[in-house]
């Protein structure tokens, strides 16, 4: 695909998710976009915000479960950005109304870095050797395409489909906990709602923080010291609507909870 018509499909994204409007399926209009192009126009989406002031802050990983993979047809994993105006504290109320389209909630679990890690080449021992600790975190996913009617290539040029995210309670040391058998329970309105466990994730949230690694190292991108890592959900992506408030648990990792305002 030729640059100019990269960076209009970015500008064109850009621009919904500052009008909180959609866009029709780009690859409705381009039937053969190729992933290269398509993660194109995700870094000329992530330049325009980043020229309107924000801030990269972490990465995201996203489709790692078979169930969400399932719910959206797309079966392979993807990345995406974090920038300093979609964090949220544990606790707060997300104004859904302002900053929102067509949001779902996914619980997972949050990497904080100690450490740079670049593929390629990473291991799950450099990830757990590269993290300061780890948090339940709520990722609040957004899709600037109608209706969700993505395929992956839709989803990659729409930043993985990121929104908003929260992080939990308190940081904890991976090297105490097996992340793959880390269950979590989810729920919204007071009622359990969804469970899942961290082999969720890739079959382990290290597996998926080494793919982020590695898949990022391709493009010259590492992941930093610092920065907020999100592994993937661990359930069924849960739609949201205004009024309706969410918390989960993670067994030893601690506790998060949202409220949609």
């Amino acid at each position: 695909m030729e640059q100019a018509k990269i960076d209009s499909y970015g500008d064109e994204l850009f621009a919904a998710l500052r009008e909180r409007r959609v866009v029709e399926p780009l690859t409705d209009r381009e039937s053969d976009m190729t992933i290269e192009d398509a993660y194109g126009i995700s870094q000329r989406l992530l330049a325009r915000r980043l020229e309107d002031g924000e801030r990269v802050i972490g990465k995201k990983i996203g489709v790692t479960s078979k169930v969400v993979q399932s719910m959206l047809n797309v079966h392979q994993p993807d990345f995406g950005f974090l920038t300093d105006r979609m964090v949220y504290d544990n606790g707060d109320t997300l104004p859904l109304s302002t900053e929102m389209i067509q949001a779902r909630a996914e619980g997972e679990i949050a990497f904080i870095l100690a450490s740079d890690l670049k593929g390629p080449g990473v291991t799950n021992a450099d990830v757990a050797a590269a993290t300061l600790g780890v948090m339940p975190c709520f990722e609040i996913v957004d899709s600037r395409i109608r209706d969700w009617q993505i395929k992956i290539q839709d989803t990659i040029a729409d930043n993985a489909s990121c929104g908003l995210f929260v992080l939990g309670d308190r940081l904890v040391d991976p090297a105490d906990l097996d992340l793959t058998v880390c269950g979590m329970v989810l729920e919204k309105n007071g009622e359990i709602i969804a469970t899942g466990a961290g082999a969720a994730a890739l079959q382990s949230p290290l597996n998926a923080v080494a793919w982020l690694a590695n898949t990022l190292g391709a493009y010259g991108i590492g992941l930093e010291a610092g920065e907020v890592i999100l592994s993937g959900s661990l359930a069924a992506l849960i739609p949201v609507a205004a009024g309706d408030c969410m918390s989960m648990k993670i067994g030893g990792l601690g506790s998060a909870s949202v409220r949609f305002g």
